[in-house]
């Protein structure tokens, strides 16, 4: 049975979050994505940073999630790019049947 879930990702360029995002709809890899504009702060190399980021969600079936790695580190400006995904447990069937539909 297929495991249903939602990639993320994020990205601090405009182009950037739309090249990933047509690429997945288009390869058939996601069923839809979403994108918001998020404040982030983190460490790097040893210092704290800030600064405005594209934050990229992704609905999808969980055997998809290394091809969808693999398409977003081609893209991605990042040295390090976080690509995490998480369960979606409580869905009516009519959104799983829907990514089946439309994820190839």
């Amino acid at each position: 049975m297929n495991k249903y879930i939602i990639v993320t990702t994020l990205c601090d360029k405009e182009e950037i979050a739309n090249k990933i995002i047509n690429t997945l709809l288009e390869k058939r890899l996601v069923a839809s994505s979403q994108v918001s504009k998020v404040n982030s702060k983190y460490w790097w190399n040893n210092k704290l940073e800030e600064c405005s980021e594209y934050k990229l969600e992704f609905r999808t079936k969980e055997s998809k999630f290394t091809e969808i790695e693999n398409e977003i580190k081609k893209i991605h400006n990042y040295k390090i790019a976080e690509i995490s995904s998480y369960e979606i447990k409580y869905v009516s069937k009519e959104i799983l049947n829907w990514i089946d539909e439309n994820v190839k």
